[in-house]
């Protein structure tokens, strides 16, 4: 049993042995985010952390949108800050988004109806991003005089679809519906609006078959050969974590099922 905290704005449920969802519960304000709501990612990203769970659905309640960005009515507490104070909840925002993208486990985002502002930044911290095709994704920043350098934004979105369409995307504020998200790569694929939970859970169940701490590495291998600038660097990182799973008891195990012709047993140690 998970001990995760009650929280305003975040619900969490495991729906099955080590798959969980959390979702963003505002969904009479479109699950818009608050300075609340920033502070929880952060609880929720430090419950979750050691939870051993094998794969995390982050999702939006209702059914009219994923996240709607912040929530414009509390836009003026911003506006308010001073530099320092200003400064100090963007790194608990970023802090909070960073929570969730770092989590050792995949995570998917399952992403209906607008995905904007920080809530495209949230989308993109996931590892792999299922939409509906009622999805409308925008970089909304530049509409209320903010830069795309926001939560993760410009960096995420950059190494998934390459600096020009970054740029593009950022830069004009548009909005980038659900086709066009799948041929660009900002998702990794459009699936009907009522198949979409179903679709994440069965790649959560997928992903949660196969050896943990091979996938938890994967992700590690994945996520920060993207921040360092040589093949050198990379491959160390592989060498090092492909020797430490060696070491591990789900490998032998593997090898066994595999050669008596039966599912594996994995158990993480």
């Amino acid at each position: 049993m998970i001990d995760f905290p009650v929280l305003e704005t975040l619900t969490f449920e495991e729906v099955e042995p080590d798959i969980g969802i959390l979702r963003i519960n505002r969904p009479d304000r479109l699950n818009s985010q608050t300075v609340t709501m920033f502070h929880e990612y952060l609880a929720a990203g430090r419950a979750l952390r050691d939870s051993g769970l094998r794969a995390l659905i982050v999702t939006g309640a209702g059914e009219r949108a994923f996240c709607a960005g912040f929530d414009i009515d509390e836009i003026q507490v911003i506006t308010e800050m001073g530099v320092r104070e200003f400064l100090k909840f963007q790194e608990t925002a970023t802090g909070g988004i960073q929570s969730i993208r770092h989590l050792p486990f995949p995570v998917i985002a399952a992403i209906h109806g607008p995905a904007t502002g920080g809530g495209m930044a949230l989308a993109l911290a996931a590892d792999i991003r299922l939409a509906a095709p009622t999805l409308k994704m925008s970089a909304a920043f530049v509409k209320v005089g903010l830069s795309m350098g926001e939560l993760g934004t410009s960096y995420n979105l950059t190494r998934l679809v390459g600096p020009a369409r970054a740029a593009e995307i950022g830069y004009t504020a548009r909005i980038v519906e659900a086709e066009e998200a799948q041929r660009i790569g900002l998702v990794n694929r459009v699936v009907p609006s009522e198949r979409l939970l179903d679709e994440a859970l069965g790649m959560a169940w997928q992903i949660a078959q196969n050896s943990p701490g091979g996938v938890r590495m994967s992700k590690r291998a994945i996520q920060r050969n993207t921040e360092i600038g040589s093949y050198a660097a990379a491959l160390e990182l592989e060498n090092r974590g492909q020797a430490l799973l060696t070491r591990t008891d789900d490998m032998p195990e593997a090898l066994a099922a595999f050669k008596e012709k039966r599912t594996p047993h994995f158990t993480g140690r």
